[in-house]
């Protein structure tokens, strides 16, 4: 009996160890936000492609909207041994107990896409210059714009995403000298109204803006908000209509809304993602730009900067974003406008889509 309590100890003692070097194979841990958006599938080919040509061990997993099930998933890549954990928050502000569970750890974190916010546990930020992605998407309603008075609808993000702060801050830089002059009249945001005469908003002044005019990044809220908008509008506060919609999946549906409305004559809407149905909404003139950044290359920096730290070298960045408590080194990735005069160049022969994907091209 002795011999065999004390065989099955050993055994219990080898199975203990192979479990430990099974959890500890994870060298780089990946958190999405979830897997329900196109934006998010599509990050994930492109991290597959960059990971299928490294020596490391690679996990993805999906938080699905879910500040809690984000803090699950860090949790998990702890356990099986993470090196580096590369995450796009849920919620900027949520996500930093998660990041500094990680910290503790001695793990080193990658915001990715999102930067998260008000902690100290953040290491390095990979993004597209979000700023500049809001001038472009403000820039190009200034480019096709005539005359005073022009009627502007405005839409932002989500307010646990810093992003959404960006890319209005960027939009604002470009759009509030023209809503100034009489250029555009604000129509759907009596907060935005109120700051019309600031070129600069501090922190909460955006918050006051984004906070009526949030989508939460959701189509569906989006439209019911562009439903009510209209509703409320007068003729008068149509005809050819302006519109900041902060993605490609918001432009859609009030794109939709804009253009089910008798009173509406034209619209021009902006975009980000060059999302596969909203490039067609392009090529079919229902959605006016998009901005496209290429995952592919937002993926490859991050598996980079991963590498780079899981092999003791400093990553080099090129920009410096404030989290609310610190500035974290960052590295951008550049981007482009895209409308339909170039969007066979910019997609197409770039070989980020295939031209059977798509139908008018």
């Amino acid at each position: 009996m002795k011999r065999i309590v004390a065989l099955l100890m050993v055994v219990a003692v080898l199975l203990v160890g192979v479990g430990t070097a099974f959890a500890q194979r994870v060298d780089v841990g990946i958190v999405l936000p979830t897997k329900d958006e196109p934006r998010w599938l599509q990050d994930v080919a492109r991290f597959e492609d960059v990971i299928a040509k490294t020596p490391y061990s690679v996990e993805v997993l999906f938080s699905q909207g879910s500040s809690a099930a984000e803090k699950t998933n860090v949790e998990t890549l702890i356990a099986r041994g993470a090196k580096v954990i590369i995450i796009c928050a849920h919620d900027a502000a949520a996500a930093g107990i998660a990041v500094e569970m990680a910290r503790d750890e001695g793990i080193a974190v990658i915001s990715y896409d999102r930067l998260i916010t008000d902690t100290e546990a953040v290491d390095y930020y990979v993004t597209f210059d979000s700023v500049a992605v809001g001038e472009a998407m403000g820039q190009y309603l200034v480019d096709n714009v005539e005359g005073k008075d022009n009627p502007l609808y405005l839409y932002a993000g989500a307010l646990t995403d810093n992003n959404s702060f960006l890319f209005f801050q960027g939009a604002w830089n470009v759009l509030q000298p023209k809503i100034a002059d009489g250029t555009f009249r604000i129509i759907n945001s009596a907060q935005a109204r109120n700051f019309a005469g600031i070129k600069d908003l501090s922190r909460e002044q955006q918050a006051a803006i984004i906070g009526e005019i949030t989508t939460d990044w959701d189509m569906n809220v989006a439209k019911s908000k562009a439903e009510a908008h209209l509703t409320a509008a007068t003729a008068a506060d149509k005809g050819v209509c302006y519109i900041l919609a902060p993605n490609d999946g918001t432009a859609r549906s009030i794109a939709d809304v804009f253009a089910a409305d008798p009173d509406v004559t034209a619209y021009y809407v902006t975009g980000q993602d060059a999302e596969k149905a909203s490039v067609q909404y392009i090529i079919d003139g229902k959605q006016s730009m998009t901005v496209f950044k290429d995952t592919r290359v937002l993926a490859t920096d991050a598996m980079n900067m991963a590498i780079e730290i899981i092999e003791g070298r400093t990553p080099q960045t090129d920009a410096f974003y404030f989290n609310q408590v610190i500035d974290v080194p960052s590295k951008q990735s550049p981007v482009i406008v895209v409308t339909k005069d170039n969007v066979k160049e910019a997609l197409i022969d770039s070989e980020y889509y295939s031209a059977s994907e798509f139908t008018g091209l």
